[in-house]
């Protein structure tokens, strides 16, 4: 075999590698992350070197996984937290600026691992830090963020405190509006949750008075799914609307987003003719507005912001519609092609999105 363990101090520390550059040692510590083509196994390191032996997966994945801080995200690749900036519904990003892909089934426990990671080493150098994320203006440690969740319902607030507990956020908790508004003033949050059905009480006045005493984003929880409510609720300063039939994983990933995006200078994403707003939500080409529906802005957003990336339709899927079922991809079809038609009908010549036969959906433009 042509690699090997050794230790110091009696214990393992590294590898030894005997291939072309003759004899090399990779200490765990430098060791970024380990990606595996065919009989492959390249090992990237923190200096930016990669050193590739002939071998497989095999062969060195008991050794790293029986550490803590190594984790598989893919079939093909494991990465050492120690060194992830951030964590996203498919991918993670590293500190030197490295893309890994996840898998659909390890997101859970990848952004689980990650974020037990960040909140140890925060509470270990000091209290009170947030997050950081792809967007984050300066290099932080993560978590925890804090959350104000506003909702008279018990059991609705066990139900989402639990999820955002689970993705290390620290939840403080209100049962009515003059509640909340006291909290406020007295603390600082990286995001509120705003039920809209309060007894007594407008949510969307609540809402409105919560912006005069926070910068952080404003969402509406709430179980009325009318498109008038949720116009309502932009209205008075909500920067989204989830309703309380969200899936635990799309409820996260929308509520992560929007936390990266307020600790964030970047608001606009603009393609040519085509900008998005994100705090707006909104897509114009040529000035004029491009009428999408939620769900295909979050697909445009998404792909635009890896332009040239060819994504499956069960990524896409994955992105938007998180924990659902997988459908075989008719849903991501039928909105795909709404979509396009909408894009190229506003854009004229210019064509945003392509079909890649046999493999997906492509966003080709230049970077904005």
């Amino acid at each position: 075999m042509r690699i090997m363990m050794y230790d110091g101090a009696g214990q393992e520390k590294g590898f030894v590698l005997q291939n072309r550059e003759g004899i090399v040692s990779i200490s765990y510590a430098e060791l970024e992350y380990v990606e595996v083509i065919n009989k492959t196994v390249s090992f990237h390191l923190t200096d930016g070197a990669v050193h590739e032996v002939s071998a497989s997966l095999a062969d060195i994945e008991g050794q790293l996984l029986s550490r803590s801080e190594f984790l598989k995200t893919h079939r093909a690749y494991l990465v050492n937290l120690r060194h992830v900036r951030s964590v996203d519904v498919d991918h993670v990003m590293t500190k030197s600026g490295h893309s890994i892909p996840i898998s659909r089934k390890r997101r859970s426990q990848v952004q689980d691992a990650y974020m037990n990671l960040g909140h140890l080493a925060e509470t270990a150098v000091a209290p009170d830090v947030h997050a950081t994320g792809t967007f984050a203006k300066t290099e932080r440690p993560a978590g925890p963020w804090r959350i104000l969740m506003v909702d008279d319902d018990p059991a609705d607030r066990r139900l989402w405190v639990d999820v955002l507990q689970r993705h290390g956020c620290v939840v403080r908790q209100a049962e009515n509006g003059s509640d909340a508004l006291q909290m406020a003033a007295d603390e600082s949050y990286d995001c509120v949750l705003l039920d809209v059905m309060i007894p007594d009480e407008d949510g969307f006045a609540i809402c409105e008075e919560l912006r005069k005493l926070v910068q952080a984003p404003v969402i509406f929880l709430s179980s009325l799914t009318e498109s008038d409510k949720q116009v309502k609720g932009f209205a008075a300063g909500g920067i989204d609307y989830i309703t309380k039939d969200t899936s635990e994983e799309l409820f996260w990933a929308k509520v992560e987003t929007r936390i990266k995006l307020a600790m964030s200078d970047r608001t606009q994403l603009r393609y040519g003719s085509l900008l998005l707003n994100l705090t707006e939500r909104r897509a114009l080409i040529h000035e004029k507005e491009l009428p999408l529906a939620p769900v295909e802005f979050d697909i445009l957003w998404k792909i635009s912001e890896r332009a040239g990336h060819i994504f499956t339709p069960e990524e896409i899927f994955g992105m938007v519609w998180g924990s659902q079922p997988w459908d075989g991809g008719q849903m991501v079809q039928t909105h795909m092609s709404r979509l396009r038609r909408k894009l190229e009908k506003a854009g004229g010549e210019q064509r945003f999105i392509e079909t890649v036969w046999g493999q997906g959906y492509r966003f080709v433009s230049t970077e904005p």
